[in-house]
């Protein structure tokens, strides 16, 4: 080739050299970075999914760590709650000793009642002081708001979780589908002589055996004796037997008279029976009927005792019945008067009205505005990564509500001066309430301690190793995506030394070879 203008071999080798230079590049960058993908241009789908991929495993680490960090908040309110749980334990010992009023004086009852204040104030001020990070635990700033509770149907509602799924608020409803009811035995009072009771009145000395959820007693009836002694005589032993008697009608003896649980539900229940009767059951008419399961208590007057054989069937024993209700249209748990539903929507427990829990067919409903405590578990901000729970007030205005007498009453009412009192229950001689508000805030702490814990081990714990599992898949498949194999790339390394090399030596060559045209001028 004799033209010099156009050096051919030197663009070729030029351009290949150039190509090596640029792979030689390529391979150091890999190897210094350790990275398979360090510009789009490397790998556009490759940039595209792991990044995607790496975005995921910063949201899988944050989720660790808020569930680790909710682990921390639990076992700091439980902390606090173990201190109540002790206090309630403490002051439930003082009340014990201060029922023992023939071996205690007035002095050390005082004294009790001082211990049982401190107690009660500790609660209050732990409620008040227990905190995380600035965050109250137990001061009610956990708690859900709740809007439009009629107290006259819904005596006391504690929502345990609740979901707000695009809706600022979440409504209630409740439907009482079946009434709540006490055990009840009814006892006729217009029979006509030579029965056993005949028109009001008692015509043969009576043993009874009265027994209940409480305890069995034996009342003693004498001869010629009203209905309204025995009324009297079951009554006076209400405490012990948990079963009260009155007339079905108030103004006519000769209606006859009803014994009841005075609690509701399924394990209340009421028997009396009829001692020392004639050998012959058939001759005994002191005889008492309950309705037949599945019929509703009539409020008509007179009763139906024409209904004996139907609706009405002999019995000395009946057992009470439990609300049926529903929430929100969802088949409520009912115990007695109260009711609970638990999902991941919706946990709620409701103690409602004895009037709203007996009246089939009445509804009520309220709304829950916000509140409560949400925890942010999953790399995604949506409902379905995400779990909230209630954390209640623990103050004594706040604990431990039972229904006393129809009236809703909490732990503070045990303090001096107060309804429950050592000395007005002294007065009383009837512990029995202290102790029903003590149990129910006992049960209250256990059972939120319950739930936290549960919530801990099946929630948090169990979401953490799962997130633990996705970052190690996640961080494997970024990996593979990105990363540079360092085998391979040192192989590349080499063959693009080599190459560097050849190219150069070869591109002199082609220089080298224009200048033997300077041969042909002589």
């Amino acid at each position: 080739m004799a033209r010099i203008n156009t050096n051919v071999p030197s663009l070729v080798a030029r351009a290949n050299l150039a190509r090596a230079n640029a792979e030689l590049e390529v391979r150091l960058q890999r190897l210094s970075t350790g990275l398979r993908i360090n510009r789009g241009a490397d790998d556009p789908a490759g940039l595209i999914i792991s990044e995607r991929i790496r975005s995921d495993i910063q949201g899988v680490t944050q989720g660790i760590n808020n569930a680790d960090r909710a682990s921390s908040v639990l076992a700091t309110t439980e902390a606090a709650l173990t201190e109540v749980n002790d206090l309630l334990t403490s002051i439930r010992s003082l009340i014990v000793e201060a029922a023992n009023t023939g071996a205690n004086s007035a002095a050390e009852r005082d004294a009790n009642q001082l211990q049982i204040d401190s107690a009660i104030d500790s609660i209050t001020r732990i409620s008040n002081t227990a905190s995380f990070g600035g965050l109250k635990l137990l001061n009610g700033s956990l708690d859900y708001n709740l809007s439009g509770v009629t107290t006259s149907e819904i005596a006391k509602a504690q929502v345990f979780n609740a979901s707000f799924v695009d809706s600022e608020n979440l409504e209630v409803e409740v439907e009482v589908v079946a009434s709540a009811q006490t055990g009840a035995l009814y006892l006729r009072g217009d029979y006509s002589p030579p029965n056993d009771v005949a028109n009001g009145l008692v015509l043969s000395a009576t043993t009874l055996e009265i027994q209940g959820p409480n305890g069995v007693e034996i009342i003693q009836i004498p001869v010629s004796a009203s209905l309204d002694s025995i009324v009297t005589a079951v009554n006076n032993l209400t405490a012990l037997t948990g079963v009260r008697a009155e007339r079905i009608n108030a103004s006519d003896i000769t209606s006859g008279i009803v014994f009841q649980s005075v609690k509701y539900g399924s394990e209340a229940f009421v028997s009396v029976k009829r001692l020392q009767g004639p050998s012959d059951p058939s001759e005994d008419y002191f005889a008492t009927y309950k309705f037949v399961d599945g019929e509703e208590v009539p409020g008509s007057v007179p009763f139906p005792w024409s209904d004996i054989g139907t609706t009405l069937t002999s019995a000395n024993r009946d057992i009470g019945q439990n609300v049926n209700a529903l929430i929100n249209g969802a088949l409520a748990t009912g115990d007695g008067i109260n009711i609970s539903v638990n999902s991941t929507s919706l946990g709620i427990k409701l103690i409602l009205t004895e009037s709203f829990a007996t009246t089939p067919g009445s509804t009520s409903s309220f709304y829950i505005t916000g509140g409560g405590a949400l925890f942010q578990l999953g790399a995604q901000v949506t409902a379905q990564q995400q779990a909230n729970i209630g954390v209640p007030s623990m103050s004594a205005s706040k604990l431990g509500g039972t229904l006393v007498s129809g009236e809703l009453q909490f732990l503070s009412s045990l303090k001096s001066g107060q309804e429950n009192a050592i000395r007005s229950l002294v007065e009383r001689g009837d512990f029995s309430a202290a102790s029903e508000i003590l149990e129910t805030a006992i049960d209250e702490i256990s059972i939120l301690r319950g739930r936290l814990g549960a919530f801990e081990r099946n929630v948090l714990q169990t979401n953490v190793r799962s997130l633990q599992a996705s970052l190690e898949n996640l961080s494997a498949s970024v990996s593979r995506i990105r990363d540079a194999d360092f085998a391979a790339e040192t192989s590349f390394l080499t063959r693009a030394q080599i190459l560097v090399s050849a190219g150069s030596s070869v591109l002199t060559l082609a220089n080298q070879q224009s200048q033997q045209v300077l041969q042909l001028l002589g």
